[in-house]
């Protein structure tokens, strides 16, 4: 059955040029061999050596074999030297996309249109755009303009959700979602957003069981890997969680929160259980987790703390004194208080970023060490300092304790939006120098 599927493939590939019928098709096939990524990785590799500056029907059968193996950027390279035509248009958008890059796709997916791409499709892909560009009023009267075609489709149902979802309206976009899913089984877009919508909001169950849903429809999406990788190794399973990665780095190699993840998953498989840390490990979560709001304090330390985003004991000991003397109206006799306040819980200020251990205040040992997996040298490591940003999203990621880009991916763009003086254009912002670096916001699609 294998061969005969490979045979179908290679059948295709030899083709002078590519419709999207032929791409569906490839998907289809592909899906149904085992390594099929390493295999097509294989077949690009050849079509490439034999056109090394591949032009016209070339350029475009490049450019979409790419595109299946995720390889966006050198996928656009491909299709400026491709022959205008809708498919040319309609996969150079999918790409932009695919980076969030709305803008660009806009200007794609209407030039594909223009070229013969189905009209309603390339209105729908339009108000997806807008609204994930942060632009929902706009998107819900874009969505009005084809309400007589999509009101009481799949696709419709869809777009209403995503709107009401990133307009604030949670029980608005799961029952729209829930609609989505009825008028098509598994809906693979609002599958997609309702488990991501979960997920955020700590319906784990029932967020893993939309995330497998979504592994039963090409193409797969790769954060529906992620998502559930990071689900199971919160849970604890990490042979599943070492799984799901595993899975979408065969199809995606360069997938650098894919990466990371992994070598998190890897090492806890490996990790000895000793009752008597796990003891001490709860014993010093149960202090670091004390609200600072359950001590006295001044109005004005209180009122800065609360600036600065630091709700608890474990957030203080990972602060250090020169950042809160840093802070606006933060002085001397607020730090004493603080420091006092710490003491008598036998802390300090910065303790946690120095990597070495101290007493509780019932005198057990109270490991604050962090046991963080291997340096990758893969750019996550890179500080916050080093990226370009302006004064207002610099200043939220500082108030948040964020300092290296992999503890930026590590957040949701929910956690972000959620900070005072924080709007969506410092969120766009920020997710481009992510996009830069080859990473995203936490679960973000």
């Amino acid at each position: 059955m294998e061969q005969a599927t490979m045979d179908t493939v290679l059948s295709i590939v030899q083709k002078e040029a590519w419709t999207t019928e032929d791409h569906d098709c490839l998907l289809e096939e592909l899906y149904a061999t085992t390594d099929a990524a390493s295999k097509f990785r294989g077949m690009l590799g050849e079509m490439e050596t034999q056109n090394p500056d591949a032009k016209g029907n070339a350029a475009l059968k490049i450019g979409i074999a790419r595109y299946m193996l995720c390889k966006f950027p050198e996928a656009l390279q491909a299709f400026a030297a491709a022959p205008e035509g809708k498919e040319r248009h309609y996969y150079a958008g999918q790409c932009h996309r695919n980076r969030n890059n709305y803008a660009a796709a806009a200007e794609e997916f209407t030039l594909a249109k223009g070229c013969g791409w189905d009209a309603t499709e390339i209105a729908a892909l339009l108000i997806e755009g807008t609204a994930l560009s942060g632009d929902c009023g706009q998107a819900a009267k874009a969505l009005d303009k084809i309400s007589a075609v999509v009101s009481q489709t799949a696709t419709g149902f869809y777009l209403k959700g995503l709107i009401a979802e990133l307009g604030g309206d949670g029980e608005g976009a799961c029952e729209a979602y829930e609609q989505a899913r009825e008028l098509q089984e598994s809906h693979p877009q609002a599958t997609f957003r309702l488990a991501y919508y979960l997920d955020l909001h700590g319906e784990e169950e029932e967020a893993v069981e939309l995330y497998e849903e979504c592994l039963s429809h090409i193409p797969i999406r790769a954060n529906a890997l992620l998502n559930l990788a990071i689900l199971c190794e919160d849970a604890g399973k990490y042979d599943q969680a070492v799984g799901y990665l595993r899975r979408l780095l065969a199809a995606n190699p360069q997938h650098q929160r894919a990466k990371l993840f992994l070598k998190d998953a890897e090492a806890a498989t490996d990790m000895y259980y000793d009752e008597d840390q796990v003891r001490r490990t709860a014993k010093r979560d149960a202090i670091l987790d004390i609200p600072v709001t359950d001590f006295e304090l001044s109005v004005r330390a209180r009122n800065c703390l609360k600036k600065m985003n630091i709700r608890t004991l474990g957030d203080l000991v990972r602060t250090s004194e020169p950042e809160l003397l840093g802070y606006k109206n933060f002085g001397e006799t607020s730090l004493k208080e603080i420091k006092e306040m710490l003491t008598a819980k036998n802390l300090r200020l910065g303790q946690a970023l120095e990597d070495t251990t101290d007493y509780s205040a019932g005198g057990g040992l109270v490991d604050l060490q962090v046991v963080k997996p291997a340096a990758i040298d893969d750019g996550t490591g890179t500080p916050i300092m080093q990226i370009e940003l302006s004064v207002r999203s610099r200043r939220v990621l500082e108030q948040l304790g964020i300092l290296k880009l992999e503890e930026l991916a590590n957040m949701s763009e929910v956690e972000l939006m959620s900070q005072k003086n924080f709007g969506q254009t410092s969120l766009n912002e920020i997710r481009e120098r992510l996009i830069e670096h080859g990473m995203n916001f936490r679960g973000a699609e």
